[in-house]
């Protein structure tokens, strides 16, 4: 290539800022160097590997792509090299130069469309994104009833706004979380790695974090995003919501008394509202907080904002399933499980959580009408999921089970197909590479989690990413003092179409919190079972359902539930999906199913190993040490009932 030529691409090039490895437009407040904006020119940046899959060739024109460039750069660079382009020509063939025009092409319409984007020509910009994330929502939502074969609660709840998500987009069957409680989960969202490797973050009571460990709400605000918050993001621990800037981007001054929807709306009646009333009151604090949120950006800044209420959480007002939303306790038997005891005090401790489920699906409604009335929606990535399973019931939060684990995760938005519904495994923690692809920023190579954004965009359903059937799960401490020596119960376990593999590290421990007792005078009153989770059994939330449970533990007929509800685990787990999908018989012991079980063993070993988990590296007692093992120092809060979201 002339030299003047080379100098007029670098100065038309670094004129219009395009950054190296990103989008074409480059992020606000970005700088490059002479030699990343020629690689983009030639095509060689890592950001054309996202359009092109070319092989190499050895330049023999050489200059400034260095000793080997792509073969649509060669093409590029020496198009005012007729002679050696029609000689590089008959040796490659006709065939190929046709391919190499149309890239050629397609680069020159992106570097036009990345010149008009930064000449204020129109071009849309990034995508906004809106991700909801609710305390302890496992996968209840009235969509998912059409996918099972089989009664659930799922056909008695009612989410038109999160049905309509799915609808208008993609619903994933298989998200899971990387682990069972709210810290290390969400520690592992916004990190974009599994939990472990988080450090403190990988704990829940005393967690701490790490301010060197990338987060994706952080790095989008670097790259140009306006950013936000209302409510819960990453407690308990210190500082609150650290990963998100703190308190630095929270939108909350309209109230936050959606957090304790039942209780508060319950009170609110009592006091003279009518229920419409009291719950539109609640809603409309959303939507000020959100209005807020928006009028606070830059006109035409892409923005990013977190939805984290509570409500899910326990505790909530009793009965309020049935006085608030009409659902009857009686239209979930026969829908439960078979490690749930189908008992009415247990269906109507779920009506009452699936009352929450329906407002937290009313929240939703307010945010994606506010974005309508922004003109909005069309231009923003809308995520639903949870932290993980339902609280204070059998199998479900702390667990590694599917009810402990599994969660919804619907999306919609520009450039994903409505009416999908694929069968490609999440972890969560893929959520953080993912948004950062979609907003144009190179997710950082410490990252474990890998972007799904493939998926969301390919107009399949069923099986679109061949290599996503798995995931990896796990825990280590939940409720500080939950067994002696505040230790945790650490678990590890691999999730495929067939099969949950399960591993127990300690299976000496109790799994949901030690008895806290030895003679039956000194347990505690099943009313203090039913508020306060520490009573007994820690690591189980307090709720109507563990203090019916507790109060079976002499009864032959439910020593069984007794039992799976509360008692040791044996070393390792093996549960056959196709014959067992509540996974209550544990094969790990039967002949017939030893060499899938050395098999998953191995892969589950090997994912650890190779992801530096602290417990199978080393002496594998890194979290049976203190830090980890250090309890909590009160907060300090006021006397009465804990706030929601803080166990």
């Amino acid at each position: 290539m002339c030299p003047e030529r080379q100098a007029q691409i670098k100065a038309d090039v670094r004129r219009h800022r395009v950054n190296k490895g990103l989008t074409p437009e480059p992020p606000i407040g970005s700088s490059v160097s002479d030699k990343e904006l020629m690689e983009l020119v030639a095509g060689t940046s890592p950001a054309m590997g996202r359009f092109f899959s070319i092989p190499p060739f050895p330049c023999e024109f050489g200059s400034i792509s260095g000793p080997a460039c792509s073969a649509h750069s060669c093409a590029v660079m020496c198009a005012d090299r007729p002679v050696k382009t029609m000689a590089f020509a008959h040796e490659v063939g006709i065939v190929w130069i046709m391919q190499t025009l149309i890239r050629i092409v397609t680069v020159w319409v992106l570097f036009v469309g990345a010149f008009a984007f930064r000449s204020g020509a129109g071009v849309q910009s990034p995508p906004n994104i809106l991700f909801c994330f609710a305390d302890d929502w496992g996968r209840y939502a009235g969509i998912y009833a059409g996918l099972e074969d089989r009664p659930s609660p799922n056909q008695v709840v009612r989410t038109p706004n999160i049905d309509r998500v799915a609808r208008e987009g993609v619903l994933f069957k298989n998200a899971y979380v990387t682990a069972p409680s709210c810290t290390p989960c969400r520690s592992s969202v916004l990190s974009g790695q599994y939990f472990w490797r988080t450090r403190r973050g990988a704990i829940l009571r005393n967690a701490q974090w790490d301010s060197s460990i990338p987060s994706y709400p952080l790095l989008l605000r670097e790259a140009g995003y306006h950013i936000g918050k209302s409510y819960k993001v990453w407690s308990p621990g210190t500082p609150v919501d650290a990963p998100y800037g703190r308190q630095e981007h929270a939108y909350e001054s309209a109230g936050r008394e959606f957090n304790n929807f039942s209780e508060n709306v319950t009170r609110m009646v009592r006091e003279g509202m009518s229920f419409t009333e009291a719950r539109n009151s609640l809603l409309e604090q959303i939507r000020r907080n959100f209005a807020d949120f928006l009028a606070a950006r830059k006109q035409g800044q892409p923005f990013c904002f977190w939805f984290g209420p509570t409500l899910t959480h326990r505790e909530y007002e009793k009965g309020s399933g049935k006085a608030l939303w009409g659902i009857e306790a009686d239209s979930l038997k026969g829908k439960l499980p078979a490690f749930m005891p189908d008992v009415a005090e247990v269906r109507a401790d779920y009506a009452d959580y699936l009352g929450e489920v329906q407002a937290w699906d009313a929240g939703i409604g307010v945010l994606l009408r506010e974005l309508e009335s922004a003109g909005e929606l069309d231009r923003t990535i809308v995520v639903l999921s949870g932290d993980h399973g339902m609280p204070g019931v059998p199998g479900g939060k702390c667990n590694l089970y599917d009810y402990g684990v599994a969660v919804a995760l619907m999306a919609r938005g520009p450039g994903i197909k409505a009416g999908r519904v694929v069968d490609d495994f999440v972890n969560l923690m893929d959520l953080a590479p993912t948004f950062l692809d979609l907003g144009g920023v190179r997710p950082p190579s410490v990252m474990t989690g890998r972007s799904f954004a493939d998926v969301l965009h390919s107009p399949k359903s069923g099986q679109v990413d061949p290599g996503r059937t798995w995931v990896v799960t796990g825990r280590e401490r939940h409720v500080d003092t939950a067994r002696p020596g505040n230790l945790p119960y650490p678990q590890r376990a691999l999730r495929t179409k067939d099969f949950l593999y399960v591993r127990n590290f300690a299976p000496d421990r109790w799994p949901v919190g030690s008895p806290g007792f030895e003679l039956d005078a000194d347990a505690p009153s099943l009313e203090m079972v039913e508020r306060v989770t520490r009573a007994t059994f820690a690591d189980f939330d307090a709720s109507p359902t563990k203090a019916w449970l507790f109060a079976q533990r002499k009864s032959p007929q439910w020593e069984w539930h007794y039992n799976y509800a509360f008692g040791k685990r044996p070393g390792e787990e093996l549960y056959d999906l196709r014959k067992d999908p509540d996974q209550v018989k544990n094969r790990a012991t039967d002949p017939a199913y030893a060499k899938i079980r050395k098999e998953l063993s191995e892969r589950l070993m090997k994912v650890l190993t190779e992801t530096q988990d602290p417990r199978v590296i080393g002496d594998g007692l890194t979290f049976e040490r203190p830090p980890y093992t250090d309890v909590e120092a009160p907060a300090g809060a006021k006397k009465g009932k804990k706030s929601r979201g803080q166990e």
